[in-house]
């Protein structure tokens, strides 16, 4: 049976006013409270997936491999790589993750895969036998990223990952490393080619990625200042809630400080609404 674990990384804090687009602050503030800075609270969390003997993580969060000065720039909480921690204390070493699906090279969805920062130490991959999986268009995008998100890649990550002679870059639906039993949707509005990660099922789990960072961003209109083509995402987000809505979906989030995942309903509007949030995975079925 495949079993899901919500896994945490580091955490950040970043801009209300970022993180919510043109939304005015009298809106989301009913949905995330800011510090002093009008920061709010990010989780960079990852979906743990035991596929029969294989070991599957859905992203790797930020991580610690920022220098002390780019950690505090970006809001990162801790100094220590929380995921490995996580990862130690429900049994999985490093060496057993299997495969890593990146749905985009954003430092904050894949930042995880290196060490923590040591002085003088050049970076390095944490998950030394992990296949890693990741979209052809959103691996050029890193490569030659535009100048309004060259901040947010790492350079030194690409040539890490091809080093290893284990990275598939997708460019469909389908993963040859994953095999039956996932699917990749293409969302390009927050980043071109990033790829949301659905686990089939009688009710599938999409990891939203940045699609749908959070419970609040399940709203239609609701977008983040960091999105590349607002307009797009709004439309492609309508449709893929609209579909799994349909199909009893459930979406996993990454950055909601406090949800791992909801179900979705409608409302007396039609519209395709979030219910019952789950706070964590804990291995439970898929």
């Amino acid at each position: 049976m495949r079993r899901l674990w919500s896994v945490r990384g580091n955490s950040q804090k970043l801009d209300g006013g970022a993180m919510f687009g043109n939304a005015p602050k009298a809106l989301w503030s009913r949905w995330a409270a800011a510090d002093e800075q009008n920061r709010i609270d990010l989780a960079c969390r990852c979906l743990l997936v035991r596929d029969g003997a294989r070991t599957i993580l859905c992203e790797a969060g930020i991580g610690a491999f920022f220098a002390p000065e780019l950690r505090r720039r970006y809001g990162v909480q801790e100094e220590h790589h929380v995921l490995l921690a996580s990862l130690a204390a429900i049994g999985v070493a490093p060496a057993e993750v299997d495969v890593v699906v990146l749905s985009h090279l954003h430092f904050d969805h894949a930042g995880g895969v290196l060490a923590a920062y040591r002085e003088g130490v050049p970076p390095a991959l944490v998950f030394p036998h992990a296949h890693y999986v990741v979209g052809e268009q959103a691996w050029q995008r890193a490569l030659v990223p535009h100048a309004r998100d060259r901040a947010s890649f790492v350079p030194e990550l690409p040539p890490l990952l091809a080093a290893t002679g284990r990275l598939e870059r997708v460019a469909g639906a389908r993963s040859e490393v994953l095999g039956a039993g996932f699917r990749f949707h293409v969302s390009n509005g927050h980043t071109p080619g990033m790829l949301l990660c659905e686990l089939a099922g009688d009710r599938p789990v999409l990891f939203c990625a940045d699609l749908i960072p959070g419970l609040p961003w399940v709203r239609k209109a609701i977008t983040m200042g960091y999105d590349r083509f607002p307009e797009l995402l709004i439309d492609e987000k309508a449709a893929l809630l609209a579909d799994l809505q349909t199909r009893g979906g459930r979406l996993f989030f990454t950055h909601d400080p406090a949800v791992a995942l909801c179900a979705l309903g409608r409302d007396e509007a039609g519209q395709v609404v979030a219910r019952d949030a789950v706070a964590e995975l804990v291995g439970d079925p898929a």
